[in-house]
């Protein structure tokens, strides 16, 4: 560990073990881009039929690049490989008007968790009832509005929310479809932020500690509640399934006891979602496919030992879906040679956006990769750190890559993987408007969400006066 902390530890020359120097600095590792993303003969990246040097023209840097057609392949790949499943695409990953209603044209469910996602959900023409409701502080007010849009279940997460539900629905002669969000005490090999089944975290109810069996009486006892499943979700990025395997032991388990003492078994389970997807060489996911199989092959024998019938199953992708879709593209401001006890250790590439548009690296230490991606360079590959523009010294977007030596101010730098929690987790820190979101598709670009100005930003200061 470097005594100036982890983000300083492989300063020295190579970076990280696993990344290598590459033989060609203008290679694509397809596994990381979008279907339709390819580098032109003359080096320039294409999207959607669209060279990366339009769209900057036409909509300015940074911008968030979503391939429409990958879109489509990825969500319709999980319904048919989960055929009978019922699949939630979870809105807070990426969600717009047009993205929602996507969802609902390729099969897809939505999994939404706060008033703004449920809104959006509806006005992009998802029926209620293909609409989950999640969150561990749910208002008054979201409950209200979920039992309002109809929404096919709300997944409960507290017993205060148990008895507001309640009263909420006995107020208005509703009978909400409900499930009980779980917790199994599975360690999902990710990082803490994002393993959410572990016992000590904010959601749902120990199954250990016997508080998800008290919140399962309680919702069965309910005359305004119609208890319909058990919910589990174990964490975020994972590309293994031995977690999963874990949890659907544990849940079919209390699926089994439950339905001993209620005298019926309950029909639906959901395993959340949280599968991850190739944001470095290092990443391999599961095809859904592959995924689907193994998760089938582990319910089943798991309900067979344990003499139930299988419930209808439910899953929750979103990253697995809308993260490899879409690339976030910057223009190079400055680069700055960082020399270190006299040896030079690491190219500085700064460019027009950072941890406002991308708080993964700087929240959890998310790895990223990069390219260059409006020419072709013949220059050798150079260790550099791809940061931001904000004031804060871990304004980090990508910490590790190999880029051309030849990098300069106006050059275009492409980031993939980055349709999943970064404009979802967009800030205005240092007062900077967030990038807009554009589609491409066909030769053809849309704006899903707009960029941000000034006086976007400014609006909400009473004090502030735009200039006539």
């Amino acid at each position: 560990m470097h005594v100036a902390g982890s983000i300083h530890a492989d300063a020295m020359a190579q970076g990280p073990h696993w990344l290598r120097v590459p033989e060609d600095v203008n290679a694509l590792l397809t596994s990381l881009w979008s279907e339709t993303a390819r580098r032109r003969d003359d080096g320039v990246l294409e999207v959607g039929g669209l060279p990366v040097t339009e769209i900057a023209r036409r909509c300015g840097t940074p911008v968030y690049v979503l391939d429409e057609a990958d879109f489509h392949h990825r969500a319709r790949a999980f319904v048919e490989a989960f055929d009978g499943w019922g699949v939630y695409y979870a809105a807070k990953a990426f969600v717009s008007a047009r993205v929602a209603g996507w969802a609902v044209a390729d099969g897809l469910n939505v999994d939404c968790s706060t008033a703004g996602e449920l809104t959006v959900a509806l006005r992009g023409g998802v029926p209620g009832e293909r609409i989950g409701m999640h969150g561990n502080n749910k208002s008054e007010a979201e409950l209200a509005m979920a039992l309002d849009a109809g929404v096919g279940r709300i997944i409960v997460d507290s017993f205060d929310e148990i008895e507001r539900l309640s009263a909420l629905a006995a107020a208005r002669e509703a009978l909400p479809k409900v499930m009980v969000r779980v917790t199994t005490g599975v360690e999902a090999h990710t990082h803490e932020y994002i393993a959410t089944a572990h016992e000590d975290q904010k959601f749902g109810f120990s199954v250990a500690a016997g508080q998800a069996q008290e919140a399962l009486r309680r919702c069965e006892a309910d005359p305004h509640l119609e208890l319909v499943g058990i919910h589990s979700h174990i964490g975020s990025q994972i590309f293994e399934t031995l977690g999963f395997e874990v949890a659907a032991r544990r849940i079919l388990a209390l699926h089994a006891n439950m339905a001993r003492e209620f005298g019926r078994e309950l029909p639906e389970m959901d395993l959340g979602g949280g599968f991850g997807i190739a944001y470095t060489s290092t990443d391999h996911p599961v095809p859904p496919a592959d995924l689907a199989d193994q998760l089938r092959a582990i319910v089943a024998a798991e309900a067979d030992r344990l003499g139930v019938a299988i419930p209808r199953m439910s899953i929750e992708p979103g990253r697995a879906i809308v993260g490899p879709t879409t690339m976030a593209l910057y223009r190079v401001g400055t680069v700055k040679q960082v020399v270190v006890d006299g040896t030079a250790a690491r190219t500085y590439i700064s460019v027009d956006g950072g941890m406002s548009d991308n708080i993964r690296p700087a929240l959890y230490a998310a790895a990223y990769s990069a390219t260059l991606a409006g020419r072709r360079s013949e220059a050798a590959p150079r260790l550099s750190r791809i940061v931001g523009k904000h004031c804060e010294g871990g304004d980090i977007l990508v910490r590790d890559e190999f880029m051309p030596a030849d990098i300069h101010p106006g050059d275009l730098v492409a980031v993939p993987a980055s349709g999943a929690y970064s404009r979802a987790m967009a800030s205005n820190y240092n007062m900077v408007p967030r990038p807009p979101v554009v589609s491409v598709h066909d030769g053809e670009l849309h704006t899903l969400l707009r960029r941000e100005t000034l006086d976007d930003v400014l609006g909400l200061d009473v004090g502030y006066r735009p200039v006539p």
